[in-house]
């Protein structure tokens, strides 16, 4: 692996607070110095970053890489490779697979899976209950031990406050987060989108915000009790934003993250039963992204993951009560936050970057998310100013089920280094 100069881009790294014209350069995998001018040693491979943005690889803590199991629709090296595109150096493989990833043994599996593809880190979080059957909690002590960063039964809530608390209070003594997804599902059994007029005028059964949000209210009631860390995913209602902004004054440990697709769209998109716009949780109404993108903006909603949710194209294409839930999102996310945050004024460049690369890194306690001296040279270079339109032949995904396709974003990804490897470089240069 030679030296590598990264020159003369605006290098942005909110994890120091810095944003100015500047060189990276990059030794022996980790971030060697960040400053103007830095001579170029012999042997040194140089990137010319004019224009450009030079920026912490991005962290995404919540995705989907479906293998083992359904192999069809993910591969973890297809998934990392996609995150690369996209400008992610580490992700978190949610463990909602086939084995679930539930012990030392299928967390392993995803480690050493990663550590051949050679793209993106992939950190593996483990189920909270054995089989995500909800009944009898998994040894969260030896999946750490193999690579797990957090727990989670992610595809479905954790079932019971009981299972909860002990999870909250088991995961407090390895220093992990609980990661849940919100859903009553006794509101939620049978639902196929957001309850609303649109779910009315499809005669599809809603989905009502209500769901989302009882499970966040005892989520928070839990981590007060037990003093755990609570993370609480893909968030998508107003009255969720309110919870969490209740709990973080009152100082509780509850982190929280919203998706590209729930500060985009709207139920709405549901029109004409287009099943790439079904996702759990369901679209909702403009008021309720209005709140996730003001959750954003104050900090409330803490960082941007994709809930990358990759499906064949034959699962998609059925009727829209049986279709699968999700989307691709790893190569649209950067773009979706520039369009829909950046440029409107909502969030400057340094804050977008905050929340999908520093805050998100430091919740996890990832490596990663900073341009600092000695850190891992995981790097993304990018032109905030280019347009391109998402194309299903573009995607490095094995699967393209995107509401996205055909529309034009801000910004596109040129390099990214993983520990100063070139997991991803759009030019196909020889660098390294």
């Amino acid at each position: 692996m030679s030296d590598l100069l990264i020159r003369g881009g605006r290098v942005i790294d909110p994890s120091r607070a810095t944003d100015g014209v500047a060189d990276v350069y990059v030794k022996d995998g980790k971030i060697e110095a960040v400053g103007r001018n830095i001579p170029a040693q012999p042997g040194a491979s140089i990137i010319d970053a004019a224009g450009k943005v030079v920026a912490p690889g991005l962290v995404d803590l919540h995705v989907h890489l479906r293998e083992p199991g359904f192999e069809h629709a993910e591969t973890i090296a297809t998934g990392a490779m996609s995150a690369a595109a996209g400008g992610f150096t580490a992700i978190c493989a949610m463990p909602n697979t086939d084995p679930v990833t539930d012990s030392q043994a299928t967390v392993g599996f995803v480690v050493r899976q990663a550590i051949r593809a050679a793209k993106a880190r992939v950190y593996p979080i483990g189920a909270v209950s054995i089989g995500q059957n909800g009944e009898q909690l998994t040894e969260f002590g030896e999946m750490v031990q193999a690579g797990a960063v957090a727990v989670s039964d992610d595809g479905r809530p954790v079932a019971t406050s009981h299972l909860m608390r002990t999870a909250l209070e088991y995961a407090k003594t390895f220093g992990i987060p609980v990661a849940d997804h919100c859903e009553d599902m006794s509101l939620a059994k049978g639902g196929a989108m957001h309850e609303g007029i649109i779910s009315a005028r499809l005669g599809l059964k809603g989905i009502p915000s209500a769901a989302e949000e009882i499970m966040v209210a005892r989520d928070i009631i839990l981590a007060e009790l037990t003093g755990g860390h609570v993370h609480l995913c893909h968030m998508s209602t107003k009255g969720s934003v309110a919870l969490i902004r209740w709990a973080k004054e009152r100082g509780l440990r509850v982190t929280a993250e919203a998706t590209p697709h729930h500060f985009t769209l709207t139920h709405e998109r549901c029109e004409g039963y287009d099943t790439n716009a079904k996702m759990n949780p369901p679209l909702r109404e403009a008021a309720d992204r209005e709140a996730i993108r003001q959750g954003l903006k104050d900090g409330t909603i803490d960082c941007i993951a994709s809930d990358h949710a990759p499906h064949h194209y034959d699962t998609k294409e059925r009727e829209f009560d049986d279709a699968p839930n999700g989307i691709v999102g790893l190569e649209t996310a950067l773009g979706l936050g520039l369009r829909e945050l950046v440029e409107p004024g909502l969030l400057s460049l340094p804050d977008l970057l905050a929340r999908m690369s520093t805050v998100p890194a430091r919740i996890f306690k990832l490596p990663g998310g900073t341009l600092m001296v000695g850190a891992p040279a995981d790097v993304v270079v990018f032109d905030p100013a280019e347009r391109w339109t998402v194309r299903r032949e573009d995607l490095h995904s094995r699967s393209t089920n995107s509401p996205f396709l055909g529309e034009t974003l801000s910004g596109r990804v040129q390099l990214t280094l993983v520990g100063g490897r070139v997991a991803y470089d759009r030019s196909n240069r020889q660098i390294l």
